[in-house]
Order: C-alpha cells, then structure tokens, then sequence
C-alpha cells in the first residue's frame, strides 16, 4: 500500500490518497499541470514537502536508489546512461522474456540506444521497469509513442502485474485506456488534484 500525505510540487496544492495493492490510479490534466511533477515527487526524484509510505516505510527512510527499485518511475521520455541497449538490464534473461512479449527480438540487446525507433525506446523502458518487479509503478504516457498492436501487448503485461499486487499510478491522454485502468481517476486543474468521476 502506497500512503500519499501533504504532497505538494510547484503550481500544485498539496494532496492525500492510499494506493491499494493492486490498483490503478489514472491521473489526467492539461499539458504543464503539474502531472509529471507529481510522478516525480512521489519517485523521490525532487524535493518536496509531505510523505510518501510504501508498506510503513517513509521514502525519507530509504536511500532515492533503493526506493526506486520499489516505486519504479518510466517517463514520457526515458533517459539512456549507455551506448548499446543492453547495458540498462540487469538480468538479461528476464528482460529476454519481456522483450519477447512486445514484440522485439533480443537482437535489440546489441544495437545502439541511438539508432532505435522512440516506440522501441519505450518498449525497452518499460521492459527496464517491469524487470525491477516493483511495488509501484508511475507510468507517464507509457504507450503515447506506440501504434496499438504494441499499446495492446503493454496494456496486458501490466494487467498482469496488477492482478499479481503491483500497484500504479497512470498518466495517459487516451481515455479509452483510463477507462480499462482507472480503479479511480484524478484530475489537476487549476492546481488543485480532484477525484473525479469514472
């Protein structure tokens, strides 16, 4: 269970919610409202005043690092630390096996970050997520860049991992898929975050 308390970034008034085990929060709002900066903040990647408790463990608690293996955060655009794919992935042959899913061949291991289309980029970012087997996931727009073949193979490996307990908070403009996802669904405007209607 993911315990949100006080939490408040720049232009967002401070919020509370439980994530329960298992569930999907959607979260929406127009472009610069906030919604990458709230992934962030609860991923322990900028200050920012209020609590976040994975399973009674503060975030304040634990070094960023190991905090993000457990609430695990994929942006919209993902960064890249190595030359060649394969060096982002500590166990290749879980990642093999996930590569596999999305349709990419493990060939892609080999190849250069530069050279990949965004879409395999992507993939490869949520590959290099689901292979940490998180507590949480904050999903920013994970499958903006996808056509909907590799959207619908995204779209099952995490509802696979939410039936297994996963959590995740999803951040996506496509309604349809908010609609599949959203146990409840928040929306940012005018700075402050409201549960809306399903």
């Amino acid at each position: 269970m993911l315990t949100v308390r006080g939490l408040a970034v720049p232009g967002v008034a401070s919020f509370d919610f439980v994530l329960a085990d298992g569930e999907c929060i959607v979260l929406s709002g127009a472009s610069g409202s906030g919604k990458s900066l709230l992934l962030r903040a609860i991923a322990d990647l900028d200050p920012n005043p209020g609590q976040v408790i994975l399973d009674g463990i503060s975030k304040k608690n634990l070094p960023g690092p190991v905090w993000r293996t457990h609430v695990v955060y994929l942006a919209a655009e993902s960064g890249w630390w190595g030359d060649i794919a394969g060096s982002h992935f500590a166990d290749r042959e879980i990642a093999a096996e996930l590569i596999s899913r999305l349709g990419l061949s493990p060939s892609i291991f080999d190849q250069p970050v530069v050279r990949l289309s965004t879409g395999e980029r992507q993939r490869l970012a949520l590959v290099r997520g689901f292979e940490l087997k998180p507590r949480v996931m904050l999903l920013d727009e994970p499958t903006a860049a996808l056509d909907d073949e590799s959207a619908g193979r995204v779209e099952a490996i995490l509802s696979e991992r939410l039936s297994m307990g996963m959590s995740a908070i999803l951040v996506t403009h496509d309604t349809d898929q908010a609609i599949r996802f959203a146990g409840r669904r928040f929306r940012i405007a005018d700075g402050v975050v409201k549960q809306v209607a399903p």
